[in-house]
C-alpha cells in the first residue's frame, strides 16, 4: 500500500518559516515527480512546488518563488519543502503529492494532477 505522509505544519507568525516533510512508503519514487499542493478551505487544490526526479529541476507557483524551497532524499524517500516569509494568504492544508509517470520535468505536476497523495498538514499563519 503506497503511503504519502506529511509532517511539520504549525502555526507561525507572519514573516516566519516552517519546514514540511513527507516520507513516501509502499514504493519507491525515486524516479518520479514529487511535489507540494495546498488547499484553502472552499477552495480546489492549487500547485504549490515541485521537483523532478533527481532533484537537479524545480517548478514553483508565482506566488512563492524566493520564499519557498522544495529538496528530495532519494536514499530516504522523502520530500521536503522550506517555506520562509510565510504570509496570511499561504495558510492552509498542504498535501504532498507524487506522480506515476517516470523521468518528467518537474514542470509536469503543475499540469497533470498527481496519482498519489498524502493526507495533509495544517499550516497557520498569524498576522
Amino acid at each position: 500500500q503506497v503511503q504519502l505522509v506529511e509532517s511539520g505544519g504549525g502555526l507561525v507568525q507572519a514573516g516566519g518559516s516552517l519546514s514540511l516533510s513527507c516520507t513516501a512508503s509502499g514504493r519507491s519514487f525515486s524516479t518520479n515527480v514529487m511535489g507540494w499542493f495546498l488547499q484553502a478551505p472552499g477552495k480546489d487544490h492549487k500547485f504549490v512546488a515541485a521537483i523532478n526526479w533527481s532533484g537537479g529541476s524545480t517548478y514553483y507557483a508565482d506566488s512563492v518563488k524566493g520564499r519557498f524551497t522544495i529538496s528530495r532524499d532519494n536514499t530516504k524517500n522523502t520530500v521536503s519543502l522550506q517555506m520562509n516569509s510565510l504570509k496570511p494568504e499561504d495558510a492552509a492544508v498542504y498535501y504532498c503529492a507524487a506522480s506515476d509517470k517516470q523521468f518528467t520535468t518537474a514542470q509536469f505536476m503543475a499540469v497533470r494532477a498527481p496519482d498519489y497523495w498524502g493526507q495533509g498538514t495544517q499550516v497557520t499563519v498569524s498576522s
